[in-house]
């Protein structure tokens, strides 16, 4: 298995881990009953580093689908360079930096972690072209 498909499938690790944590908090504020419901009425807010690590959660939720594809028409195509293999780093090692960063509120440091996500994303593209 290639870098790039390492870093897919440690991903999908961080993004399941993510998501437990993320519930996990939202079940603290909320009550085992919510989690066990139909959540069909209004839901109180969540607060504080539960509200972030559920809005990072979501996050991740909305990049990795791009990384995903770019990583697996690669893999398919078999262009793999020095430039994919750092794009999946860039992008695993950075969403896995965020989840902290956010959950602590670091303002611009959130960011620029984010930012670096999305250039992994793309260091993955040229190869496709």
């Amino acid at each position: 298995m290639n870098v790039e498909l390492q870093m897919l499938v440690w991903s999908v690790v961080l993004g399941l881990v993510q998501m437990v944590i993320a519930v996990t908090g939202a079940t603290g504020q909320r009550g085992l009953g919510w989690a066990a419901s139909p959540r069909d009425g209004a839901q109180n807010p969540l607060t504080g580093a539960v509200a972030r690590l559920d809005r990072a959660s979501a996050n991740f939720l909305e990049t990795f689908v791009f990384f995903a594809a770019a990583v697996l028409i690669n893999s398919v195509l078999q262009r793999h360079s020095a430039t994919t293999v750092l794009g999946a780093q860039l992008y695993f090692w950075a969403r896995l930096i965020y989840i902290p960063v956010y959950a602590l509120g670091i303002p611009y440091l959130r960011t620029l972690i984010w930012l670096v996500s999305i250039v992994g994303i793309v260091l993955l593209l040229p190869p496709l072209f």
